[in-house]
């Protein structure tokens, strides 16, 4: 019997968590609040699929197969099936409580709850819901379909089973897990890379180094695939400044707070390569 999914979110995460489990054989629902959106993200499936079909890493026909497998609605009520729920909207807690208290009265029982937050306790998520035992932290990368990595996180109330389910689910489409057994703020790699790219932004800011030489003390001096601040042009810095800020909010560690620098790239609307300019010009 096929394992059914139900992703909340058609943006590049949750588009890119479709595409996988559907790939792996999952059936998957894609739900998300406008048909504008769905779009948007059911075409980025097929372009990439389409890719990957172009460079002989995936047949046609498995991948025609795959995108059958992608059902795309605007009605939350199509979870209620769902074995595996993951939740993949925008990092405001407000936001995500909204979803997991439907989530709550939608999904059907033993379900797995999980977010793809980068930095918000799962613990603060599962609070809104009847059932924080279901609730997990499942955190892939970005783009999802090339990146390995999915970190779990275990809230207060996570059941070993519940974390179990989560494994099964993220290794059957083809990641590597880690598991974060306490519930901090940003979890192991969001503090990592927010660590990172504050003191890299710091260096910048000070006229210390350029962009382009702290990026290649990353690179070559500890063998990063990319540097620090490429990596914030990559990922958004209104992402990461939301990150860190969550991060500072709840350790009032002062090596999370972020730089005045990027809170003023984001206020001019210089946040990566999604705007064309962000530490880069792209």
């Amino acid at each position: 019997m096929a394992r059914k999914l139900a992703v909340i979110g058609a943006g590049l995460m949750g588009s890119g968590i479709a595409q996988v489990s559907a790939q792996a054989g999952w059936d998957v629902v894609l739900r998300d609040v406008t048909d504008a959106a769905l779009t948007r993200g059911t075409d980025g499936i097929k372009a990439s699929y389409d890719r990957f079909v172009a460079k002989g890493k995936l047949t046609a026909e498995d991948a025609e197969a795959a995108l059958g497998r992608i059902t795309a609605t605007t009605e939350l009520e199509a979870v209620a099936d769902a074995d595996v729920v993951v939740e993949a909207v925008f990092e405001k807690l407000e936001v995500k409580h909204e979803i997991f208290r439907s989530l709550d009265k939608i999904a059907k029982d033993g379900a797995v709850l999980a977010s793809n937050t980068s930095a918000i306790p799962i613990t603060k998520i599962a609070a809104v819901t009847e059932r924080p035992e279901a609730v997990v932290g499942a955190h892939f990368f970005s783009p999802v379909p090339m990146m390995q990595l999915c970190e779990l996180v275990r809230g207060y109330k996570t059941s070993d089973a519940t974390l179990a389910a989560a494994r099964e689910f993220a290794e059957s489409v083809g990641k590597t897990c880690i598991v974060v057994n306490r519930d901090v703020a940003g979890f192991v790699t969001t503090r990592l890379i927010s660590a990172l790219v504050v003191e890299a932004a710091k260096l910048y800011e000070s006229g210390v180094a350029s962009a382009e030489d702290i990026d290649i003390a990353c690179k070559l001096g500890f063998g990063h695939a990319m540097g620090p601040l490429a990596t914030a042009d990559l990922t958004g810095i209104d992402i990461l400044v939301n990150a860190t800020s969550n991060i500072y909010t709840e350790t009032q560690d002062e090596k999370f707070a972020p730089p005045e620098l990027m809170r003023r790239m984001v206020d001019a609307g210089d946040i990566g390569r999604k705007s064309g300019q962000g530490f880069y010009e792209h």
